[in-house]
């Protein structure tokens, strides 16, 4: 009786002890843990969907309000020539993952797409998935030690192709959906869990951002905070909406109480990560990015406008792809920077990769990072950017796209029609609203950016429309646009 009690307490002292020890190491390795990730960047980059180029106060909007977004862009750089790389949601999304051009991947259109009948080519068959064999930004980081979360839209697949099979640790509200039913819980996304009655969708992916990165801890982090506004539907709170309908006066470009009710609850979404950063105590080592998918929706109801831009989403002049990008790194980039380098979509993987020190991807990136002019440089070692659409984006009813490729070097855009070949240049420091065609009178300079384009998507095995003559019915093509209330 003796021996066993003897036994017992010898036993529960050296549990204790084991205990004692691990508890220790645990914390020793936590401690350590913390250290390492002290010398390591953060990243949150926040997309948000169908942004127009002048929908900030800190791109002009005279109407809507962005304190939030203004104050990011006064303390980091403001870019005056970003672009999407693409005029349509998907395959910019999967460009800025993953660092490539969507010809090269072959995601060319939004998610399924539509293609009408009785038209003059025929469309690719192209990828309706974001391909597994490309490397994304979370893969990347995750070898470092980063956790990551993508909240909100993500339009890259269905199952089998969700956040987590390319490398993002949680996925919440992200399904192949491209626009929700509803701003207004119950909203009916299977990956998010259900709201209260009236709830509204921007203002929950800010606090579900709010709490994962309350639970990071010290690890290194990097969150695609991708919300769904302002894309249809156009729907925003009430008590925003009566505020904007007494602003609204005359010669204004923006008048649309209701997108203006939805940008500034976007705006008081991204105020609150960036108070949740400092809260943290993570700010002064958190690049933050901001920058939009494509340009933004016009459409009979005059949403929004790019003015003095042309064109609007779905199209390859200035309105469909050129967007917001602000980016602020902490101590790096000078606060109220300005920088009018052309930029792409492309160029945020490699950005990220410099700043954390780590190597580009096996298969190697289309883009360049953005370092050199975050540190206050004026150039990048690149010549010009591209795009291809091959596909017709007629459900744009303002500005119908025919498929088109672009080039922009320096001053200088080509976009050329596939249809018939037919060119159209622009001098963008002359005439950045693209209301002049100089290609006939500059005939030498529209063949040398064509020459560069169609060498370019040999490059990147860029998927051509092929002609389909015996299809060609213009009849059925209005038939359709009648069908969807589009004529």
């Amino acid at each position: 009786m003796q021996a066993a009690s003897s036994s017992a307490h010898c036993d529960r002292r050296q549990f204790g002890r084991r205990e004692f020890l691990s508890l220790l190491g645990l914390g020793l390795a936590r401690q350590a843990q913390a250290r390492k990730a002290e010398g390591k960047w953060n990243f949150v980059l926040i997309l948000a969907d169908d942004m127009g180029w002048t929908d900030l106060g800190c791109y002009g909007s005279q109407f809507y309000r962005t304190p939030n977004i203004d104050r990011l862009a006064a303390e980091g750089m403001r870019f005056t020539d970003a672009y999407a790389a693409a005029p349509v949601c998907s395959p910019t999304r999967a460009a800025i993952l993953t660092g490539q051009y969507p010809a090269r991947l072959r995601v060319t259109d939004w998610i399924p797409g539509l293609e009408p009948p009785g038209m003059m080519l025929r469309q690719p068959e192209w990828v309706r998935h974001l391909p597994h064999e490309a490397t994304t930004i979370p893969e990347l980081l995750r070898p470092a030690g980063y956790l990551s979360a993508s909240i909100g839209k993500w339009h890259l697949g269905g199952e089998g192709s969700y956040p987590e099979q390319h490398g993002f640790d949680r996925n919440i509200a992200g399904t192949n959906a491209a626009q929700p039913k509803t701003y207004f819980a119950p909203y009916g996304i299977p990956t998010l869990k259900e709201g209260p009655a009236g709830e509204y969708l921007t203002d929950r992916l800010a606090e579900e951002a709010v709490g994962w990165l309350s639970e990071v801890g010290s690890r290194p982090f990097f969150l695609y905070m991708s919300h769904f506004a302002v894309h249809m539907p156009i729907q925003g709170k009430q008590h925003l909406v009566k505020e904007y309908e007494g602003r609204i006066r005359p010669g204004l470009s923006h008048s649309h109480p209701v997108y203006a009710a939805m940008i500034e609850s976007l705006d008081q979404a991204v105020g609150r990560l960036l108070a949740t950063l400092e809260q943290l105590k993570v700010a002064d080592r958190t690049v933050v990015i901001f920058t939009s998918d494509n340009g933004g929706v016009i459409k009979p109801q005059h949403i929004t406008s790019m003015e003095p831009l042309r064109g609007e989403k779905g199209t390859l002049y200035e309105g469909g792809i050129r967007v917001p990008l602000i980016i602020r790194w902490p101590g790096v980039s000078a606060p109220g920077s300005l920088s009018r380098v052309p930029v792409s979509s492309i160029d945020l993987l490699p950005t990220i990769a410099d700043i954390a020190g780590l190597p580009l991807p096996q298969g190697g990136v289309d883009g360049q990072s953005l370092v050199p002019l975050l540190k206050g440089g004026r150039s990048l070692e690149r010549e010009a950017l591209y795009w291809h659409y091959p596909h017709y984006n007629l459900h744009q009813a303002l500005t119908p796209m025919t498929p088109s490729g672009a080039i922009r070097k320096g001053e200088w855009k080509l976009i050329e029609r596939y249809e018939d070949g037919r060119l159209e240049l622009y001098n963008l420091r002359e005439d950045i609203g693209e209301r002049f065609n100089l290609a006939a009178s500059r005939p030498e300079k529209a063949r040398e950016l064509q020459q560069e384009l169609e060498a370019w998507r040999k490059a990147v095995n860029a998927q051509m429309p092929t002609r389909v003559p015996e299809n060609y019915d213009p009849r059925k093509t209005e038939e359709w646009l009648r069908s969807r209330g589009l004529r």
